[in-house]
């Protein structure tokens, strides 16, 4: 087991103010390749710590980010799904009944169940249909705990639950962090009958260490976040054509409502060792160009009981993808998708949020934001 705690690091207007520092520079930075190796924002301003220790190679990195200003606490930090319904303009209360969406972690959090509680009961989020399994499709015989990864197991579930409350959420949780292990889940995921598979987790240089042939079954919607180490840190899955590659952005609110720009650690870029999808017709990348669409990444609430003990502020890519997952969910026709294409058609580009202002590549597009975040669920 690799876990990390939480420490005591800079607050959150210290990491806003590098926001716009880089923002800033965003033209420079659509126009040449991130330095290979460069720290990310939130590591230099010591604004959050990876909840999982560094992967190692062929080996999955969970990518929750647990923030300084998230310190644990009884009370309530960080948007909530109120917050996120609002922006995303989703149905929630109306959409998602007999939708299940999957999602697939490694290692056990023995108390995701009762933290998910903890979490729909403060929001008024109703009694969760939720199922966990282990990678064999049992519930009983779960793998060993880990802290680190319990994080993301939480998150992930919370996040599901804050844009679908009405959905039904499998957990699989696979028996470690190696690929191998993670494909076997995935796979589980569809026998057991989910119609979406959010992965918050990536192999980062590697879009081989899993299965490829796990992430493309007809009928269903594979979804996996685009990491959190910036532009051209690809991996598995989100790399994948058959996967929707979601980014991240940083939401704040003001008087005349909600404003969202990229945030500037979401990973995307141009893998060449993935053959360009027939849906993307771009002429910036001669491969898969990483992400797709994107969503809220940072100061996002989550409770978690069992390394952490309470409330506390997190980010990364992880949230945004169970978080679309639940979208698609209440858009109700996953059968339909084929990883990322519904963020790439045009007629769908009125209804995303144009998230990467001057850093844009083309039109509304940007390696961290994709097309953008949905503006309801029209894109969906």
């Amino acid at each position: 087991m690799r876990d990390s705690v939480v420490y005591g690091f800079l607050g959150k207007a210290l990491f806003l103010a590098a926001v716009v520092a880089l923002s800033a520079c965003a033209g420079l930075q659509s126009s040449m390749p991130a330095t290979t190796g460069a720290m990310p924002s939130w590591q230099a301003m010591h604004a959050a710590r990876p909840a999982c220790a560094p992967a190692r190679v062929g080996e999955a990195q969970c990518l929750v980010l647990v923030q300084s200003e998230g310190a644990v606490s009884p009370l309530i930090v960080g948007w909530e799904p109120s917050n996120l319904q609002t922006r995303y303009k989703l149905p929630s209360k109306s959409k998602g009944s007999g939708q299940v969406v999957a999602v697939v972690d490694a290692y056990d959090n023995p108390n995701v169940a009762s933290d998910l509680a903890k979490y729909r009961s403060a929001f008024g989020l109703g009694t969760a249909k939720f199922r966990k399994y282990n990678e064999d499709g049992e519930q009983g015989n779960y793998p060993a705990g880990s802290e680190g990864w319990g994080v993301e197991i939480d998150l992930d579930a919370q996040m599901v639950s804050a844009s679908c409350p009405r959905c039904t959420i499998y957990l699989i949780e696979a028996n470690s962090d190696d690929g191998s292990d993670l494909s076997q889940a995935e796979a589980e995921a569809v026998k057991l009958g989910a119609h979406i598979v959010s992965n918050s987790w990536i192999c980062y240089g590697s879009t081989a260490c899993v299965n490829q042939s796990d992430f493309d079954h007809a009928g269903i919607l594979y979804l996996g976040s685009s990491g959190d180490e910036g532009e051209n840190k690809n991996g598995a899955p989100s790399a994948l054509d058959s996967v929707a590659a979601i980014g991240g952005t940083v939401l704040s609110e003001n008087g005349s409502g909600y404003k969202e720009s990229v945030w500037p650690d979401s990973g995307g870029g141009c893998e060449t060792a993935i053959k360009k999808p027939a849906w993307q017709d771009d002429t910036f990348c001669d491969g898969r160009a990483v992400a797709d669409g994107s969503a809220v990444a940072w100061d996002v609430a989550e409770y978690d009981s069992y390394g952490y003990g309470g409330w506390f502020e997190v980010g990364g890519t992880s949230v945004a993808s169970p978080l679309v997952a639940g979208m698609f969910a209440l858009a109700g026709n996953a059968t339909k998708q084929d990883g990322g294409r519904t963020f790439w058609e045009t007629a769908h580009h009125k209804d995303l949020y144009d998230v990467c202002g001057s850093s844009c590549l083309s039109k509304t597009y940007s390696y961290g934001g994709g097309w953008g975040s949905p503006d309801g669920l029209g894109a969906l």
